[in-house]
């Protein structure tokens, strides 16, 4: 497999014991002990994922998020010793792609790790066949081969995980998609965490495609059952 997979936690021997999992199933691990070396470390192409604690000196691990979303769609597992909702949706909001709790089994998280790195994986073999490259929408356009949505021509900053959920409303405008449908299609059927991430992105998405995301025109929740996308 030889994927490279950087792992940052203050605790060495958590990095070590994750490194070794890791290492066992064929990925290759890079270490970092906080926020700021994650960052550095981040920069290498060949890093792929990341999982990063949430505290760690300085530069906290939600913080280190945020600013490597600025530079790069890298897939990230936040790991906390904080399991309630509101921390849980704390790291998704700031750009995390899925969220581990402490303590966690070690086969879930290699699970949560597989999982990932096979939604990239199938999207960059999606964007490399042969289909049409645009898909538009009203104002929108989502580009299959660069993986970009613009709205009136400009180019919105979305995760991985925001711009397979919108490829999949795309296409499948003017219909009502359940909750589980989304979680399964952009996640997996394997995916061990809780369906709020579904709505977590969802919110996300809106502040981005909506002019008032409080009163959304495209991005419309279907109550008691999830989302569609309305194609105007």
């Amino acid at each position: 497999m030889n994927e490279c997979v950087l792992v940052v936690d203050d605790d060495r021997e958590i990095v070590r014991a994750i490194a070794l999992l890791l290492e066992k199933e064929g990925y290759r691990v890079l270490r970092a002990y906080d926020g700021m070396e994650a960052l550095e470390q981040a920069m290498d192409r060949s890093v792929r994922l990341m999982i990063i604690d949430v505290m760690m000196p300085k530069l906290d691990g939600l913080s280190a998020v945020m600013k490597l979303r600025e530079r790069r769609n890298l897939p990230i597992i936040v790991l906390s010793a904080k399991s309630e909702d509101t921390d849980k949706v704390l790291g998704l909001s700031m750009g995390a792609d899925d969220y581990v709790t402490k303590p966690f089994s070690p086969s879930e998280l290699v699970a949560r790790v597989d999982a990932l790195y096979r939604r990239v994986a199938m999207a960059a073999e999606k964007a490399a066949a042969p289909a049409p490259n645009e898909i538009k929408s009203g104002p929108f356009v989502l580009n299959t081969k660069s993986r970009t949505v613009s709205k009136n021509g400009r180019i919105l900053e979305l995760t991985q995980v925001e711009y397979q959920i919108l490829e999949y409303f795309f296409n499948n405008p003017n219909t009502a998609l359940g909750r589980q449908d989304i979680l399964n299609k952009v996640w997996g059927e394997g995916y061990f965490g809780d369906v709020k991430i579904v709505d977590v992105n969802i919110r996300r998405l809106r502040m981005k495609l909506e002019d008032k995301p409080s009163e959304p025109e495209f991005l419309l929740t279907v109550w008691g059952f999830g989302y569609k996308w309305v194609q105007k």
